[in-house]
Order: C-alpha cells, then structure tokens, then sequence
C-alpha cells in the first residue's frame, strides 16, 4: 500500500513540474503592464516557432543566418521609415546598440512585447501589420546587427 501511495504522490509531483514547464509566458503592454491578446495578431508564419517562444521567451530564430536575411528584408518594409534603413534612428530610436528606451528591449520577450503591443510616441502596435513570426525575423536581424556591449545583450544569456 506505501508503494501505491509513493507512486501516486511521485505522479503528481510530476505532473505539476511538467505543466509549470510548459507555461506560456504572459506578454504584456509595455506601457500599461495590461496582458497582450494574442488572438488580435495577424495570422501567418511558423506557429511551432511561436510556440516555442510563448514557452521560454527566447527568440528561437536569433543566430540562423538564412532566417536573419528574411528579418532583415521584412525589417526594410515594416520598421526603416522610422528607424532607418540600418537601424541607425530616424523619427524612431536607433536599434543597434546598447540603449534601449525600454530597457525591457534587453530581452526577447521585452522587445517582442514593443513590437506587438505598441509603446508611447509614434510607435504604434504592429500586430495588425506583421504577424507574430514576422515579428520574431525581425527581431533575429536586429540582435544580429547588435554593435553594443555583449554583457548588456540579455538575450545572449
């Protein structure tokens, strides 16, 4: 009867580490704190890529040089009226080095939340325009072309 009791209660223990292991992260507004809803993100792209994202936070795109071209070229359309056409800063911050307006931009999950959601001044939500993968191609090319100190880069770590 132990041995059932060991089992079960080794069973449950489990099961909870199992589904904490698998929570998705709450992505949230970067000027409120309010949750993003997902479910108003154009449709599109790599959905197990995403899921994979929703999971640990870490932009799994980020260093695979065929997907950083893709970035970059989305990035071209999507973001260089504003940020320039390498970053650099126009009406929009430079994206390239170390200083972020939203220090949250360290992150992946912090700049995917910018992307998504919006942030104040003339940067509007962009999940009407670019879907949730398109957003993390982007994302992969401006971590590549990174000129900053790598100790500041918390999306290396």
């Amino acid at each position: 009867m132990n041995r059932k009791k060991l089992f079960a209660a080794s069973a449950a223990g489990l099961a909870l580490i199992s589904s904490a292991a698998l929570a998705e992260i709450t992505f949230r507004n970067a000027i409120s704190g309010a949750p993003l809803d997902m479910s108003v993100a154009k449709s599109g792209g790599n959905a197990a890529v995403f899921n994979q994202f929703k999971e640990t936070g870490k932009n799994p795109y980020n260093g695979n040089k065929e997907i950083i071209q893709k970035g970059h070229d989305l990035y071209l359309t999507a973001c260089s009226g504003c940020h320039g056409h390498e970053a650099e800063g126009k009406l929009g911050p430079g994206l390239a080095d170390d200083y972020w307006t939203y220090p949250s931009a360290a992150t992946d999950q912090g700049l995917f939340e910018i992307l998504f959601g919006g942030a104040s001044g003339m940067m509007g939500p962009q999940y009407v325009n670019l879907s949730t993968d398109e957003m993390l191609l982007i994302m992969s090319w401006i971590r590549d072309i990174y000129t900053g100190n790598p100790k500041k880069a918390k999306w290396l770590k």
